[in-house]
């Protein structure tokens, strides 16, 4: 899978997703995840790429042709006419793992950052497919969000994980919380691990399992069930 970011901070989407587990799957091929600073498409020679809103107001607004040009620049070595492009906007429907799901069999996304009090309206209407939002929260930017879904998304693809059972069995994923987990020592400041994890029969460590699940479920997130 391809993924492109346009954004103001590339060191910012980097330092991310070049780590742990997203890291090795791009060293391995697996991703293809790029950054594009938007600045690098101003023809301002300060490489400006805001200004101010047209009827006033507070803050400063991205401007549409850098933002555009940007977008040409990675359709130049698209392998598709038209990969699927995001928004990540407090306005968009909120991600969930099923859309993680649908995302993860594009070939190709482009997530588009914003910054300051958001974008010219006529980037929105000519290039983005769909809105995205992490939550019914505000950041400053899209960065973090661009981060959480690439995360989200990337690890659902074949080979980043050592096995789709590593997702499949997850909170979430499998319509309920994950069951409670241990490890050694046996015993921890008095707390000792359930006896049905140590018995060898996994029956009885299924059945515990799923009990625990169901329980934790209704006590957390009953609105799962």
């Amino acid at each position: 899978m391809r993924i492109d970011i346009m954004t103001l901070f590339p060191a910012m989407i980097e330092g991310v997703l070049s780590e742990s587990i997203l890291g090795r799957a791009r060293k391995a091929g697996l991703l293809d995840i790029r950054t594009h600073n938007i600045r690098d498409y101003s023809e301002d020679k300060h490489h400006r790429v805001d200004d101010t809103p047209y009827g006033g107001g507070m803050g400063m607004l991205m401007a549409a042709p850098p933002i555009y040009r940007c977008y040409e620049s990675i359709l130049a070595t698209a392998a598709e006419a038209k990969p699927h492009v995001i928004y990540l906007s407090p306005q968009g429907k909120v991600l969930t793992q099923q859309k993680a799901k649908t995302l993860a069999t594009y070939e190709h996304l482009v997530l588009l950052c914003g910054h300051y009090e958001g974008i010219d309206e006529r980037i929105l209407e000519e290039i983005v497919d769909e809105e995205l939002s992490v939550g019914n929260y505000v950041l400053t930017g899209g960065e973090i969000p661009a981060c959480l879904l690439v995360d989200c998304v990337g690890r659902l693809i074949d080979g980043v994980l050592p096995a789709s059972e590593c997702h499949e069995i997850e909170s979430i994923s499998c319509g309920m919380l994950e069951y409670p987990q241990y490890t050694r020592p046996v015993v921890f400041r008095g707390r000792k691990v359930p006896d049905p994890l140590l018995n060898g029969n996994h029956a009885e460590i299924n059945a515990w399992r799923f009990k625990e699940a169901l329980k934790r479920t209704r006590k957390k997130r009953p609105d799962l069930l």
